[in-house]
């Protein structure tokens, strides 16, 4: 059971880090593609900033490449292994994965590599900035 207080809440589903009240994108669908790295400054709950400092976020792309490879495993795991297709078709199916979760491999990376420098404070949840 994923609850908040938890560092997997934060992110699997794009919480502020330290809070948990609110997401931390402008938009919840990673598929509007306009809006899918776009952050707010703070927390509207806490005042949490997201970005620490510029270019914060370009420690993800090294998350991002872990986060892929494993979409790329498992992508090759369903086709190659359990459904025992071709190796051509399980490279076309890591391919496909690949495309088709971008957004969300994106997002995950970056709430990675921010619940890496940050941790949830259960004082804040009853808080409420003015």
């Amino acid at each position: 059971m994923i609850r908040k207080g938890m560092k997997l809440y934060s992110i699997l589903f794009g919480a502020c880090p330290k809070c948990h009240q609110e997401s931390m994108y402008t938009v919840k669908n990673p598929y509007i593609l306009s809006d899918t790295l776009k952050i707010n400054d703070h927390c509207s709950h806490c005042g949490t900033r997201y970005r620490m400092e510029p270019s914060f976020f370009y420690g993800s792309m090294y998350v991002s490449y872990g986060v892929g490879i494993a979409f790329a495993v498992a992508a090759f795991i369903v086709s190659f292994v359990i459904l025992e297709s071709s190796l051509i078709t399980a490279f076309i199916s890591i391919v496909l994965t690949l495309i088709c979760f971008l957004p969300v491999i994106m997002r995950l990376s970056r709430n990675i590599w921010i619940n890496l420098f940050m941790s949830y404070d259960k004082t804040l949840v009853k808080k409420k900035i003015d």
